[in-house]
């Protein structure tokens, strides 16, 4: 019998989790601190507006700070692609690049959904938490079939 090795490690689910759960444990960690020591009172702010703008931050500050290092003195790294001119990154999986990218605005787009009668019930925060594994199953897709098409290539 003939048996296929089975790879568990996927770069793309990994980076969607684990790095995103540790930079943002610090923000998830308050909003769980002041939810549980608030229960049945009036919610506070701190958690909430927290976690919205780091998300901020990371989007837009961290982006274009990487897009700002991609310059040509900053570009001596010897696994370059030398395709590539001096200063220019490639996006090498596209697929999965549009759907991270898409879901990042669909998060602003369903936070403004949900807060627009200034609550959020239980269905929304479980539409919301189920939205991240329905990110994670179509990245880790997109990722495989990239791979698929990369290797018949």
């Amino acid at each position: 019998m003939i048996q296929k090795k089975v790879d568990f490690w996927n770069a793309t689910v990994a980076n969607l989790t684990l790095m995103a759960l540790g930079s943002s444990a610090p923000e998830i960690l308050l909003a769980v601190l002041e939810t549980v020591t608030r229960l049945g009172k009036c919610p506070g702010e701190l958690g909430a507006s927290t976690i919205v703008g780091s998300a901020a931050f990371n989007l837009l500050v961290i982006s274009g700070l990487s897009i700002y290092a991609v310059s040509p003195e900053n570009d001596t790294d010897e696994d370059r692609d030398e395709e590539m001119p001096i200063g220019v990154k490639k996006i090498n999986d596209m697929r999965v690049f549009a759907i991270t990218a898409t879901s990042s605005i669909w998060a602003y787009i369903w936070v403004w959904i949900c807060l627009m009668d200034q609550e959020v019930d239980q269905v929304e925060a479980w539409i919301t938490f189920l939205q991240f594994f329905v990110l994670i199953i179509f990245a880790y897709m997109a990722d495989r079939s990239s791979a698929k098409t990369s290797e018949k290539q």
